[in-house]
């Protein structure tokens, strides 16, 4: 499996109004000048004609966080603060792995815990992808209530932890603000904590670590649903 580093395809998304316009950026004059058609040309690199390029929905998922990373960035530069409101608070939930990551929420906006979410499943396409979310991380970047209200899925993207997509092969491994990504290791792939430096191991045949643990979810929602907690040590 080649990876590759999903961050160099969407590290300027934010110039782009709309995704037309992020097309437009991967069209070549020689596109044009064959295909006669500008609409034709955004397709054709839509399906990778001119290399790997973000979906449409990982392009308004990126553009999205990308804002609101910058916005945060300005709260604390001028001291803006209030109060967390958790996004799962007040909502049904009724499958387990909606329940997990309610319990999860608050430790993982505070800082007390970062946990890696395994999801394995069907993308909208019907291809089978799979990979590991930073779900702290995602808390700060994205809305939740889409997801603990049922109007949305979770799943893996190319600019999360890890993907893969088991139809097209297509990968990408990005390490987040809370973990450092190493997948060339002789034990497999490891998540390497920012903040205290203990190794997260995802191998479900070893143990997860220090001040980490595994937890199998039976969902509904997923074929393979995995969650790994780690406790951050402030001293």
């Amino acid at each position: 499996m080649e990876y590759s580093t999903a961050a160099r395809l969407h590290s300027t998304v934010t110039q782009f109004k709309v995704y037309g316009d992020y097309l437009d950026s991967k069209v070549t004059p020689v596109d044009l000048f064959y295909l006669k058609s500008r609409e034709l040309a955004r397709r054709l690199v839509e399906h990778g004609h001119n290399g790997t390029v973000l979906s449409r929905e990982e392009f308004e998922e990126t553009k999205a966080a990308e804002q609101a990373a910058e916005a945060a960035k300005i709260d604390t530069l001028y001291g803006r603060s209030g109060p967390t409101t958790l996004a799962s608070a007040g909502k049904e939930l009724k499958d387990n792995f909606l329940k997990a990551l309610a319990e999860r929420e608050e430790a993982n906006r505070s800082g007390k815990m970062t946990s890696a979410i395994f999801i394995r499943d069907h993308n909208p396409l019907g291809q089978e992808v799979s990979g590991y979310i930073d779900y702290a991380h995602r808390l700060k970047t994205q809305d939740f209530e889409p997801y603990f209200s049922g109007k949305k899925k979770l799943m893996p993207g190319r600019s999360d932890l890890c993907y893969y997509n088991w139809r097209t092969q297509v990968s990408a491994s990005n390490s987040s603000p809370n973990f450092e990504v190493i997948y060339d290791d002789p034990n497999g792939l490891l998540f390497k904590n920012k903040r205290d430096k203990k190794i997260l191991n995802v191998d479900p045949l070893s143990g997860p670590g220090e001040d980490s643990n595994r937890t199998f979810l039976q969902s509904d929602l997923y074929i393979h649903a995995v969650i790994y907690d780690h406790n951050v040590r402030t001293v």
